[in-house]
Parts: C-alpha cells; sequence; structure tokens
C-alpha cells in the first residue's frame, strides 16, 4: 500500500481528476493549500488576475492506493498537472504501514477498495 501526495496548479485539478477516474482510482482527498518552490516570489497570472509574494495557491491531492495501481496513479497526475512551466509540483509517495475502513473495521489492502 502507498501513500500518495501531490501538489498541483489549481486550474490542473479537473485534468487530474478526469484521468484518475480513467484509472479507476476514485478514493481522492484535495485541499487548498499555499506554497512555493524554487521559484520564491514569482509573479503568475491565475484567471487573469495577478498574483505576486512567495506563496502561491496550489492543490494538495492525497490518495491512498494498492501497490497495483501506484504506476497508473503517478502517470494520470503527470499527465494531468503537466503545463511544462515552472510550478507544476510536485508528487510525494510513502509507504504505508495501515488502513482502517471505520465503517467495517477491515483493514489493510482490502480498507483501501
Amino acid at each position: 500500500m502507498k501513500y500518495i501526495i501531490a501538489i498541483i496548479q489549481p486550474d490542473r485539478l479537473e485534468a487530474v481528476q478526469k484521468l484518475l477516474g480513467e484509472k479507476q482510482v476514485n478514493l481522492l482527498t484535495v485541499s487548498q493549500t499555499m506554497g512555493h518552490g524554487r521559484q520564491m516570489g514569482i509573479t503568475r497570472v491565475y484567471r487573469g488576475r495577478r498574483e505576486a509574494g512567495d506563496l502561491l495557491k496550489k492543490i494538495k491531492l492525497e490518495i491512498a492506493v494498492n501497490d497495483d495501481y501506484l504506476d497508473a496513479t503517478v502517470d494520470a497526475i503527470k499527465k494531468g498537472a503537466r503545463t511544462g512551466e515552472i510550478g507544476d509540483g510536485k508528487i510525494f509517495i510513502f509507504n504505508l504501514e495501515e488502513c482502517v475502513r471505520i465503517r467495517t473495521g477491515e483493514t489493510g489492502s482490502v480498507a483501501i477498495g
């Protein structure tokens, strides 16, 4: 089992969700967040509005997958999030020790779905 955290541009969320759905990856958590990478202080235009400063709006995806779905999930995120510009984001992959479905008490790979 793996736990994936991806930081992407807000305007790429819909494309990433569509590609994840095509790969049968439907369980995800999405959060709005702010941050910066090496560009520190870059000025960008987002939805017609200039944003300046050292913290830029980002989307954080959190996805738990069974090992069989890891490559497909990462590929979908890379394909959907890539613009070729600075700030496209990052994907972090962690080993997931355990997962428990609260409703049924199932554990492990079965609990992820």
